[in-house]
């Protein structure tokens, strides 16, 4: 097969997942600025993953709005601005690419291949995705509170290759797994591929454990 294009996932495959404790703590100072209870505006946060992820909300500044009202709570503008800072300070400083994101992405570029980003995330990591230097190695990104749906759901998928003027077959798709993202990508044609470092049940197609294995994928179908 003669890829012309890598569609990546990005959390947990091209950059770390944000440790939980230093998340809890973002939302603390949040819940700070909104002045409610903390543990109250944590838990409806994590709780609203999928309202937030999936686009019911227009941005931040909403998701935030939506969360403080559930509980009561009525927040200024300003005070709902400050918040929002708080999160999206956090994300440009702490999305840290793992080992050999940035080599595979640059020689992905320097030997022609198209470049794609699908992620299941809400509105802090897209409003400030064009300050964070990563975004420059991608020819299309798309995430899903921007297009208000979810990966595994097909539409998401095509909507990247329709982005990038390719068929799903042209290209090869690499995540981590999760939001049952593999079995999304390969239901509409696309060739899957797990990295992961450990065997991970039920997993039967194939698995790398580093991102420049990627490389030899295409070199050996290209």
């Amino acid at each position: 097969m003669n890829y012309k294009a890598v569609i990546f996932d990005l959390f947990g495959t091209l950059v770390h997942k944000f440790p939980v404790d230093e998340s809890i703590s973002v939302l603390w100072d949040m819940a700070g600025v909104l002045d409610v209870d903390a543990d109250a505006f944590t838990r409806l946060w994590f709780d609203s993953f999928s309202e937030r992820h999936s686009g019911c909300f227009p941005d931040l500044e909403a998701d935030i709005d939506y969360v403080s009202q559930k509980l009561g709570a009525l927040p200024g503008e300003e005070q709902v601005r400050k918040a929002a800072q708080i999160n999206l300070d956090y994300v440009v400083t702490h999305i840290v690419p793992r080992q050999g994101a940035v080599e595979l992405l640059d020689w992905l570029r320097n030997e022609g291949y198209k470049t794609g980003l699908v992620s299941n995330w809400s509105d802090e990591v897209p409003a400030v995705w064009n300050d964070i230097p990563l975004s420059e190695y991608f020819d299309v990104s798309v995430f899903s509170c921007r297009a208000g749906i979810m990966k595994p759901d097909p539409r998401i998928y095509y909507m990247a290759c329709d982005k990038l003027s390719l068929r799903a077959e042209d290209c090869l798709f690499v995540g981590d797994g999760d939001s049952s993202e593999l079995s999304g990508a390969a239901g509409v044609g696309m060739s899957t591929v797990l990295l992961s470092d450990s065997k991970v049940k039920g997993w039967t197609g194939r698995q790398i454990s580093s991102l420049d294995e990627v490389k030899q994928i295409l070199t050996e179908t290209g």
